[in-house]
């Protein structure tokens, strides 16, 4: 057991449950010349073996934390109408299996992951979340091809991540999952059978949210998004929504510059279109500056949260060669690429990544903000990207169109950036 020099025990910490000292409702108003609009909460508890408490910690072991639903009031901003309460989605999971109360990461996770599958209700689809961000996302025409799909796009970083899926859970899709271990599955049902697999995993906390079925209808719902700052400051934004919502959505790439038009001569084919359009939809609750590739409904590379576009379109291209190189490792000897020890195995797999260049030759990239110069769209460019859908705006965008044409590529904008921080 784990133990620092005065033999306290380390592990401990990530098992025991904090009492926190937040109230059982809370009230926020907001005061206008109009009246007074009040949101009314209540906070979330589960019995666990016995025990009823919410959250088991925040961020860390020894951050007190709380989680509330919306029990009553309703808040218009202008023309903005914000979610009524009572349509609960992660605020109010039902716990079907958990050995120990979740944590405040636990509900983000699960959160973020519905932040995208809202976008996504028409086909089977399954996001991976850890630390707030996409791992893999993909659809498919069964919910086990999509988790599966999901899960090899960066199979090392799902191991113990929030896994999410827009669909009653069967035993095909369960038996994948109990393959590897995950803190979280949440869906809107699990057959029968499926909670058996689970058992598998004691401490696997198995997340029942009904109101998935429904996940369409949140699509262009908004809500308050609350930011702390240090000195205990409030800053409030309205949810984002993407206005792109399919194919016709997208805006031809076109820019003027010194009096000049330029403009993209191909336009994506129907394939390309759909890429560009699941890609837009999970960028949409990816940490920016982001830049994604998508292939087939699929995620290939995602990079998150990095300062610069050139340099998060490289750390994406990077990591989607290294987890090729785990998924192929994995599927032909069942041992990760980092502990294989046969060096001509290595050397094939090698060869065969840079031969599809990652996976990234063939697909589509995706930035949730504009591209400031070409370089950006010359990473993807080089990797073999045939499209790309980016907001647009830059002044320098006739750099990013000439880049594309020269290729041979096609690129769309958005119209709308989509920054999360």
């Amino acid at each position: 057991m784990a133990a620092d020099a005065k033999g306290t025990d380390l592990k401990s910490a990530y098992r025991r449950i904090m009492d926190d000292h937040f109230p059982d409702r809370m009230e926020i108003s907001f005061i206008g010349p109009e009246g007074t609009q009040t949101l009314a909460y209540e906070k979330v508890t589960w019995v666990i073996d016995g025990e009823e408490k919410g959250l088991r910690y925040g961020e860390n072991p020894g951050q007190e934390a709380a989680l509330y639903r919306l029990a009553a009031g309703s808040l218009v901003l202008g023309n903005v109408a914000t979610i009524k309460p009572g349509r609960y989605l992660a605020s109010n999971a039902e716990l079907l299996q958990s050995g120990k109360h979740p944590g405040k990461i636990n509900i983000t996770d699960v959160d973020s992951a519905l932040n995208i599958l809202r976008h996504l209700a028409d086909s089977p689809c399954a996001v991976i979340v850890k630390h707030n961000n996409p791992c893999g996302a993909a659809k498919a025409g069964t919910l086990a091809e999509a988790y599966r799909r999901a899960h090899l796009a960066d199979r090392l970083a799902a191991f113990g991540g929030a896994i999410a899926l827009n669909r009653e859970v069967d035993l095909a899709t369960a038996e994948l999952i109990v393959e590897t271990y995950a803190e979280v599955v949440a869906a809107p049902e699990f057959a029968p059978g499926v909670m058996d697999r689970f058992s598998r995993w004691k401490n696997l906390r198995v997340m029942r949210i009904a109101n998935m079925a429904r996940l369409a209808e949140y699509a262009v719902e908004t809500f308050i998004d609350f930011k702390s700052l240090v000195d205990g400051g409030l800053v409030l934004q309205t949810g984002f929504v993407p206005k792109t919502r399919s194919a016709r959505d997208f805006l031809p790439a076109a820019a003027s510059y010194k009096g000049k038009e330029y403009r993209v001569v191909r336009e994506p084919t129907a394939a390309e279109y759909g890429d560009l359009l699941f890609g837009w939809l999970v960028e949409t609750g990816i940490t920016s500056n982001s830049v994604i590739y998508v292939k087939d409904g699929a995620t290939v590379g995602i990079g998150t949260g990095e300062q610069d576009r050139v340099g998060v379109a490289e750390i994406a291209r990077d990591k989607a060669y290294r987890k090729l190189a785990d998924r192929i490792s994995w599927e032909t000897f069942k041992t990760p690429y980092a502990s294989l020890e046969k060096q001509e195995a290595r050397v094939e797999i090698d060869r065969e990544v840079a031969r599809v260049k990652g996976g990234i030759a063939g697909s589509v990239m995706i930035s949730d903000g504009f591209f400031p110069f070409r370089d950006g769209v010359d990473v993807g460019l080089r990797e073999g990207i045939t499209a790309i859908a980016q907001p647009g705006g830059s002044d320098r965008d006739f750099e990013s169109i000439e880049a594309v044409n020269e290729a041979g590529a096609a690129m769309v904008f958005t119209g709308q950036r989509c920054f999360k921080h």
